[in-house]
């Protein structure tokens, strides 16, 4: 286990559901990965992510699919990209990443709590 925080600063951290609605290839990204567009409702938007799920995941299983993402961290550029938030996920046996999802729909910007 890594370093304990506070509960503020887990507080702090804004873990949203939203939905890939278009994905993309990113063949400039070191690793292979795809740009996703994803919505997190009225309130935040639609905002680009780049995801390292190519192993796992196609362009069309993608689409429509909910994920859990961090969306207040600052953006990052990959490459040619701006990402603006960060998607989760989980290493298998491999290192390949598997997406952190909800077990059922949820309102698109549903918070963590």
């Amino acid at each position: 286990m890594s370093d304990l925080i506070s509960w503020s600063d887990f507080e702090k951290v804004e873990l949203r559901v939203g939905t890939i609605v278009e994905v993309f290839d990113f063949p400039k990204a070191r690793k292979p990965a795809y740009q996703l567009h994803i919505s997190f409702g009225p309130a935040i938007g639609v905002l680009k992510s780049s995801a390292q799920v190519t192993y796992h995941y196609t362009k069309e299983e993608l689409i429509g699919r909910q994920i859990v993402a961090v969306v207040n961290f600052p953006k990052k550029q990959i490459a040619d990209f701006m990402s603006e938030c960060l998607v989760t996920g989980f290493a298998d046996e491999e290192g390949h990443i598997v997406l952190t999802s909800v077990e059922r729909l949820l309102p698109d910007g549903a918070k963590l709590m």
